[in-house]
């Protein structure tokens, strides 16, 4: 079956990180024939090694809210916590929150891919370097109803900090 015409392609070739990389094709390779797959569709097993970067937020379109579905242990040593079965505007605060939700929301409503890189983090005096991305998923593999992402990060060098925020260089949606 022919493949539907959408950004992902390009937004593949822009990702520069080995791991974010399988991830976006296992997400590609989950969809089949379908325009986003589900999270049910997603296997563990395949993107293992990858795992402890990987998160994700289910989206409650009635609400308009994202509770968090799954982080993994890197990145949840970055905000020491998880975000499973939280909320998203109890996760993050003021405009970390909206930051965060402005991406994600994006993500769901269009839908679209996202991929930021550059400096990702800036946390006390520290700034922290790396690339992340954000695809939908769709349990009927038409109405997003979450987001399945993944940060990349050189985490010996930024040991886990209680106060994160993003101040991100570059940030590029790539249409679905």
């Amino acid at each position: 079956m022919t493949r539907r015409d959408d950004g992902f392609p390009d937004f593949l070739s822009r990702i520069e990180a080995p791991a974010l990389r399988d991830i976006a094709q296992h997400w590609n390779e989950s969809r089949g024939d379908r325009r986003m797959p589900g999270w049910q569709d997603i296997d563990p097993l395949k993107i293992a090694s990858h795992l402890p970067i990987v998160w994700s937020w289910r989206y409650d379109r009635s609400s308009e809210r994202f509770v968090g579905r799954l982080i993994g242990q890197t990145v949840a040593d970055l905000f020491g916590k998880s975000i499973r079965g939280v909320r998203m505007e109890d996760f993050f605060q003021g405009k970390l929150y909206d930051a965060v939700y402005s991406r994600c929301h994006r993500v769901v409503s269009e839908p679209c891919f996202s991929r930021d890189h550059g400096n990702i983090f800036n946390y006390r005096d520290r700034l922290g370097f790396g690339e992340r991305i954000m695809l939908p998923l769709a349990a009927d593999g038409i109405h997003a109803d979450g987001v399945f992402g993944a940060t990349a990060f050189d985490a010996r060098a930024h040991p886990a900090m209680a106060e994160v925020s993003y101040a991100t260089e570059v940030l590029e949606y790539y249409p679905l």
